[in-house]
């Protein structure tokens, strides 16, 4: 709670970053291939940008409970007087919201990538706060000049690698298997991908909210999880699950989970 404190009131004094289009990446400049299509970067606002300040998401902070993200230093001070998600108003935790926030570190990568500047704008705003109030200013904050950081960059990747990797710690693959939906539900749309890689930590919970989100269903629609025989409660983890199933549930190495939707009672 106490460094959540402390990052909230450090970002409270430094203004949102927000690159206008005419700082964004034209797509005409681009070469693309027949398989490839541009898109303006305001198509994707509504993933990596903050609802509660409308800037660029920094310090990208996801709400486990429903998986919606937002800067760090915003989500941090709503919670001082809600314990709700601002998006969709579900209960994060009764008490204290805070221990169900989690640092989302891959999309807050992405929107570096995506926004140019933003990134070293954000890194030159920290450096000015913390000189302002004659704080030590953090390594991680370190300004580089632009030969200190090409001769950086050349040393750790002698060798061209792969731009997307696999975490460590996305550790469980996915197989979601849908069985169908009770009579009477037809409004949902297909699931399009039905593997998926992911964190042993997330929980059935997490999984049911994936395939609500994607199939995009109704609130009066439940969906019941199966491996082998059982059906799953929304608290067990996913590694719990895979280490007590055993080699039936398991196909080629990836858990394999049923999953049908029927009406709630």
């Amino acid at each position: 709670m106490e460094d959540g404190l402390e990052n909230a009131n450090a970002n409270d004094h430094i203004s949102k970053t927000n690159v206008s289009d005419s700082n964004m990446m034209d797509p005409s400049d681009e070469d693309t291939t027949d398989d490839e299509r541009a898109l303006p970067l305001r198509d994707f606002y509504p993933y990596i940008r903050c609802s509660l300040c409308n800037g660029f998401l920094i310090d990208a902070t996801t709400i486990t409970e429903c998986l919606h993200t937002f800067c760090k230093s915003c989500i941090v001070k709503y919670f001082f007087y809600s314990n709700r998600c601002p998006n969709c108003a579900i209960v994060v935790h009764q008490t204290q919201p805070l221990y169900n926030i989690r640092p989302d570190r891959q999309l807050q990568d992405i929107v570096y990538k995506m926004v140019p500047h933003l990134e070293e704008q954000e890194r030159k705003r920290m450096v000015a706060f913390y000189k302002e109030r004659g704080l030590e200013i953090p390594k991680t904050f370190a300004v580089q000049s632009a030969a200190q950081a090409k001769v950086q960059k050349a040393q750790k990747d002698p060798m061209p690698h792969p731009v997307f990797t696999i975490p460590p710690e996305l550790d469980v693959s996915l197989v979601l298997e849908f069985v169908g939906a009770e009579e009477g539900i037809g409004d949902y749309k297909p699931l399009e991908r039905k593997y998926v890689r992911v964190s042993g930590e997330a929980t059935i919970r997490h999984v049911e909210l994936f395939i609500r989100r994607k199939m995009e269903l109704t609130p009066s629609c439940q969906v019941d999880v199966v491996c082998g025989e059982q059906l799953l409660e929304r608290c067990r983890s996913l590694r719990e699950v895979r280490s007590s199933v055993g080699q039936d549930a398991l196909q080629d190495g990836l858990l394999v989970l049923h999953f049908g939707i029927v009406l709630s009672d």
